[in-house]
Parts: C-alpha cells; sequence; structure tokens
C-alpha cells in the first residue's frame, strides 16, 4: 500500500480549498480579496455595489454597537427626524425595510422613550410616530458615528466627486424603481 503525500498548508493553515482528482488533490483556485479582480475594477457594477454596502453595513453595524443601536433602528430615526408623523407603514418604505421589521423596530424605539405614537388627525386609526427629546439626543449620537463613516467613504473624492457619486446612485435608484 502506498503511502499519500501529506497536504500542503501555508502559514500553519490550509490556504487553498483542496478537491480530488483522479486520487490526487489538486489545490483548487481561491477568490481575490475585495478591491482585486472580479471583487475589483474587473467586476459587474451590482456585485460592488453589493460589495460596498455589505461592507458598509458591518462597519455602521460595529460603530452603532457601542450605542446600542442598529443600522436598521439608526435609518427609522434618520426618517423620523426627516419626515415626523409618518406610519409604519411609510416608515417601511422610506427605509427600505419589511413592514415587520419596522415593527419590532417601532415597540423597542417606544419601549425605551425614543419615540411616540399619535393617532393621525382625520385618519385617525393611523398612528404616526415622531422623535421624543430622548430619541433626538439618541439620533444625534448615531449621527456622530455615521458622519465618521461618512469621513471615510468620502475619502479620495473631492466635492465635485462627491456630487457625481451621490447622483448616480441615487439615479440607480429612481430608475431601477421602476422596473
Amino acid at each position: 500500500m502506498r503511502k499519500s503525500a501529506p497536504k500542503a498548508k501555508t502559514r500553519g493553515k490550509p490556504s487553498r480549498a483542496e478537491t480530488p482528482s483522479r486520487g490526487r488533490i489538486e489545490p483548487a483556485i481561491l477568490p481575490p480579496p475585495p478591491g482585486q479582480g472580479k471583487r475589483g475594477e474587473q467586476g459587474y457594477l451590482a456585485y460592488l455595489l453589493r460589495q460596498a454596502q455589505a461592507a458598509t453595513r458591518l462597519s455602521m453595524e460595529r460603530s452603532l454597537a457601542s450605542l446600542r443601536v442598529t443600522p436598521p433602528q439608526f435609518v427609522v430615526l434618520t426618517m423620523l427626524r426627516a419626515y415626523p408623523g409618518l406610519s409604519g407603514a411609510d416608515l417601511a418604505r422610506v427605509a427600505l425595510l419589511t413592514p415587520q421589521t419596522v415593527g419590532v423596530i417601532i415597540r423597542n424605539l417606544e419601549r425605551d422613550g425614543a419615540i411616540v405614537k399619535t393617532p393621525h388627525p382625520v385618519h385617525r386609526r393611523a398612528l404616526q410616530w415622531t422623535l421624543t427629546r430622548r430619541g433626538t439626543r439618541l439620533l444625534e449620537n448615531c449621527r456622530r458615528h455615521a458622519l465618521a463613516l461618512e469621513r471615510r467613504l468620502a475619502a479620495g473624492l473631492n466635492a465635485k466627486s462627491q456630487v457625481i457619486v451621490r447622483r448616480w446612485l441615487s439615479k440607480i435608484a429612481t430608475d431601477l424603481q421602476e422596473d
């Protein structure tokens, strides 16, 4: 009986996935890190947008964790500051979240005293949500964290380039909304 060769390791851990081929173990190709190959300038725009969004969300999650706020909660607080009196359904639409998720967020923010509900003046059964003073302070603390991330995102872009990127991203959202 022949002994097979030991598996190759790099720096103490396998660096490549291994797949059997005719009884031999052949190394498989690993994808490059973000920013290289198809995960960089050669990549599809939709994939690159998703990759950037995932990295941004993770960074925001880590930053807001010290305040015990999630990115979806931050978005809800931000939208209520910009558009006070939104209903839960309206919040879900503008925050790009499901109504179920917004329902949970609203319950938690209301429990914590960050938002308050009032009946709509005309449609009494509809509830409107607004920030409380506590919610406004919480949002201000969140904004400090978010602005630090915004500065990182805009690093290397002059004011004109930032406007171009913002217009491009807004146009994508507007154009694809019609599909």
